[in-house]
């Protein structure tokens, strides 16, 4: 059969399709296999199909295949993903079985039906030992006698038996072979009993007093010896305190511990860039062991790694670049990964290279190892140790229930999810383990909206509502999605204050809020206070207020270099003078700021672990005052309505994390349905048959009236109103298209025009005439195949009357926008020369500054914040700025082939964007 004809017949679900088999799973890697070229080299040419073979992929790494049976598929392949699919193959596998069947034909097929000629020596891993697969009647009577029926090893010692076979294969039975999965399983098994045997060494020398009880300069408290025990003997590990409980410290101490049981020399450090100098600062605040920062270019990078200090702290965007020489220069004992949810998207560009990261010891530490959604925590443990949960398609099986679509309809089997992540994951709470720790009082500050901030909120508002009706009808196009996104940001954007959207309008009654708690702080000496928001506009407006009560300020935000946030940080800290500490969320994660005890947000964040991570900024370990947390809240807007969505969130995680409520009362927080289900918790729509309220006086444009009231009486569901002037008569008609079923609709719209139009226009000789949306369709096809004619000579917009339109940018914005795009036009420049000097990872660099140059020459002329990284460009809403460019660009930046010939692509995309 040819190769086309075996590829035609090759089915697999979509990839929207969850609802996969093994064998479905199995199709997709023969078709790669297909598809994908490799090169195929048999290691051992006097066994051509019962042997190993090494398989180079495209993206130039080699992988080791061995053929052990064929009828009953036993395989062995070194890539990941043989290693943690279950499946017992991978494309590399497929591609060597072609490649068989292709050159040997009937040989093959043969030798699918009489086995391996030789030897067979691997596992039986169900019982942990070694078994004889085939052959076992080629061995010497004295050593096959060590073997039961079944092949399996009986009660002599594994390493003993393994070197006779090896010594066998090599000397007077050459058919003999030892499948390389042995290897690893006995290293795997020889550092879990090096690991008991360190403990107790470590633990006897303690008591002995050989060694010191504390491995810090400042004694650890019990909880947190235990978490340096946890981690440092598990090897890979997971350590999910709650925010404020000390992880950072925990994950020194066990390197330290580590260090001194002669198993580490190397320790990187991955933390977001904004806690690079935190790190630091707790290294030589707790040891004397050395640590390096890597800043500066590649050059300056490389050296930092090459240098090789005990401790080398990196930020996540440096991993994108920089992960092949951490690989090949500094090659560390132990991986150690801040503030993890950074890699919680196992398909982003950034958890694709961490995970690249090889170590004996991986240290994750996060507060909230599941923010939304439990493929969170599935990517987390992907990174530990892939085995735990298996592929994706197998965890979606096991904790998914799908619809009939193959989309994930609810959560199940969460307690076996727990128990599954239970033996790598350490988690305590404050409440259990700090029972000095000061109480902490949460309260909500509801503030009404002004009349400017009212109109501007109720005009995006409608435009949701509008996206959220049709999105209900008919799903919504990407430019849609991006469209409604961008308005719900403006939205909350409202609810703080106009100012951040348009700059002469500097409504925010927020502010009188804040000066009253702010004039109450400073009248208690030491009090210090953390504002957060996550607009920096917001807070410009704050550090007014700031000025005007002459207290000293810091000012922590993403514009803010890396290196002058640390003296930011310490002004806050150490100055009695400077009582506020301004910060967006670029300081909600990592930071010690204990001197604080007022925590205020301006706004509130999508989710509750992001609220936390402020709020753990002040309310953590060594608090020594109560903490107060402020959430200042538009009263009747998308923000109070967030309160609902932020606890629905926070019950996800506790039921996965923690066994804590009803899991089954847990639902997914994904598909369309949720989604639709979340607008219409956040969007205000009034009740089904609310009253319509009629006003005393009548309105200037009745029309106009009727059209906007009716909008909002059936929660926008209306798609357009116009006003239609016919060919012929002196009358107009009112035409109305509708979602849904036009007679619905009816006795509402019929009741509102009686009272919008006929009340205060008795003379207007106008008809109301509704449709539904497919008939309205119909309508106008017809029209334009010429089969009817259309017969009005005019016709009034009345619904839609368009978005409103921004106030005009201003000098400054026009400038900073122009100064943005020429960077991305510079940066996309050097790329090519970069990349057609072979200098591939400092190309990469430019093509990402390029990109997020772009994003935010986006942002400025639609008066959004800026993204702060790369990442943060290629996600909504900034995203919209690469129009439908914008799918080939990300697929070429998250690309897995980093070849110079992918982001040459990706280049040419960018100067089609930038029409250059």
């Amino acid at each position: 059969m040819s190769r086309k004809r075996i590829d035609d017949e090759i089915e697999i679900p979509a990839a929207s399709d969850w609802r996969t088999t093994d064998e479905d799973e199995i199709n997709r890697r023969r078709k790669r296999a297909l598809e994908e070229s490799f090169q195929i080299r048999n290691r051992d040419p006097r066994h051509p199909i019962f042997s190993n073979f090494d398989v180079r992929s495209t993206s130039g790494v080699t992988y080791q295949i061995e053929i052990r049976d064929l009828a009953n598929r036993q395989f062995s392949c070194t890539c990941a993903d043989f290693r943690k699919n279950g499946l017992g193959t991978c494309k590399h596998t497929e591609a060597v079985l072609l490649n068989l069947a292709g050159r040997f034909g009937r040989r093959f097929r043969a030798a699918a039906h009489l086995g391996s000629p030789r030897v067979e020596v691997g596992l039986d891993f169900a019982a942990d030992t070694l078994r004889v697969h085939s052959g076992v009647a080629q061995l010497p009577k004295s050593i096959r006698s060590w073997f039961d029926t079944e092949g399996r090893l009986m009660d002599r010692p594994i390493d003993g038996a393994l070197a006779t076979l090896q010594g066998l294969a090599s000397g007077d039975l050459p058919h003999l072979r030892v499948s390389q999965e042995v290897e690893p399983w006995l290293q795997s098994r020889s550092r879990i009993e090096e690991a008991k045997v360190l403990r107790r060494l470590y633990e006897q020398n303690v008591q002995k007093g050989i060694w010191p009880a504390q491995e810090t300069k400042s004694p650890l408290f019990p909880y947190q010896r235990e978490g340096m025990l946890h981690l440092a003997f598990k090897e890979r590990a997971l350590l999910a305190d709650e925010m404020g409980l000390g992880k950072t410290i925990q994950a020194i101490a066990a390197c330290a511990l580590l260090h001194r049981l002669e198993r580490a020399q190397r320790v990187l450090v991955v933390t977001p860039a904004s806690l690079k100098t935190e790190w630091e600062e707790q290294i030589q605040r707790f040891t004397d062991l050395p640590c390096r920062l890597a800043f500066g270019g590649s050059a300056a990078r490389r050296q930092v790694y090459q240098e090789g200090a005990f401790f080398t702290v990196t930020n996540y965007e440096q991993i994108v670049r920089d992960a092949g020489d951490i690989m090949s220069i500094l090659k560390p004992d132990i991986v150690v990964l801040d503030e993890a949810q950074r890699i919680k998207n196992w398909s982003t560009l950034t958890s694709q290279a961490v995970k690249r990261l090889e170590s004996r010891y991986a240290f994750v530490l996060t507060g909230t190892p599941i923010e939304n959604r439990i493929d969170e925590i599935y990517s987390l443990m992907d990174f530990l140790d892939p085995r735990v949960l298996g592929p994706l398609f197998r965890f979606n099986r096991d904790f998914y229930e799908m619809d009939e679509r193959g989309r994930p309809l609810n959560f199940r089997n969460l307690a076996q999810l727990h128990e599954r992540i239970r033996p790598l994951m350490l988690r305590r709470r404050k409440s259990e383990v700090e029972t000095e720790l000061p109480e902490r009082t949460d309260r909500q500050f509801f503030v009404k909206l002004t009349p400017n901030q009212q109109k501007a909120y109720d005009d995006y508002n409608a435009v949701v509502a509008r996206l959220a009706a049709r999105a209900a009808t008919r799903g919504l196009t990407k430019e849609e999605s991006e469209r409604l996104l961008i308005h719900l940001a403006m939205m909350r954007m409202v609810c703080d204050t106009t100012f951040i959207l348009d700059p002469k309008l500097r409504d925010c009654p927020k502010l009188a809020e804040l000066e009253k708690i702010l004039e109450e702080c400073s009248q208690n000496p030491g009090v210090k206070v953390i504002i957060f928001s996550e607009w920096e506009k917001m807070l410009q407006l704050v550090r007014g207020v700031c000025q005007k009560l002459k207290l000293g300020f810091a000012w922590h935000t993403g514009s803010v270099p890396q290196q002058k946030r640390r003296s930011e940080i310490n002004a806050f800290k150490n100055d009695p003078e400077c009582r506020v500490f301004l910060s967006t969320d670029a300081g909600s994660t990592g930071l010690n700021l204990q001197n604080a005890s007022v925590v205020v947000n301006c706004d509130l964040p999508w989710n509750p672990a992001k609220l936390e991570q402020r709020i753990a900024r002040a309310w953590r370990k060594n608090q020594t005052r109560p903490v107060t947390v402020i959430n200042l809240v538009a009263e009747n807007t998308i923000e109070h309505r967030m309160l609902e969505t932020l606890s629905q969130k926070q019950a996800l995680a506790d039921g996965v994390l923690e066994l804590k409520g009803d899991l089954s009362l847990v639902s997914p927080r994904g598909g369309r349905d949720s989604f639709l289900k979340r607008l219409q918790q956040l969007v205000a729509q009034p009740s089904p048959g609310a009253p319509v309220v009629v006003p005393k006086t009548a309105p200037v444009d009745p029309l106009l009236a009727f059209s906007a009231e009716a909008a909002q009486a059936t929660g926008s569901q209306i798609i357009s109103c116009e006003e239609r002037f016919p060919s012929q008569g002196t009358h107009t008609v009112l035409y109305v298209v509708v979602e849904g079923i036009a007679a619905a609709a009816q006795s509402s719209l019929t009741a509102l025009y009686e009272n919008r139009v006929k009340q205060f226009a008795p003379h207007a000789e106008t008809q109301l005439q509704i449709v539904d949306r497919a008939t309205h369709e119909t309508i106008e096809r017809l029209i334009e195949a010429g089969l009817i004619t259309r017969s009005t000579r005019a016709v009034r917009p009345l619904y839609p009357k368009g978005d409103p339109a921004p106030p005009p940018l201003s000098v400054e914005e026009m400038e900073r926008s122009r100064a943005q795009r020429e960077l991305a036009k510079r940066k996309i420049k050097m790329a090519q020369l970069l990349g057609a000097g072979d200098l591939v990872a400092e190309a990469l660099e430019s093509i990402q500054a390029g990109i997020l140059a772009l994003a935010r020459t986006f942002a400025i002329d639609h008066r959004l914040p800026e993204p702060a990284s790369f990442e943060d460009a290629l996600t909504p809403p900034w995203v919209g700025h690469f129009g439908t460019h914008s799918d080939s660009l990300m697929s070429c930046m998250k690309s897995e082939d980093t070849r110079w010939a992918t982001f040459s692509k990706a280049c040419a995309l960018m100067r089609q964007i930038l029409g250059d």
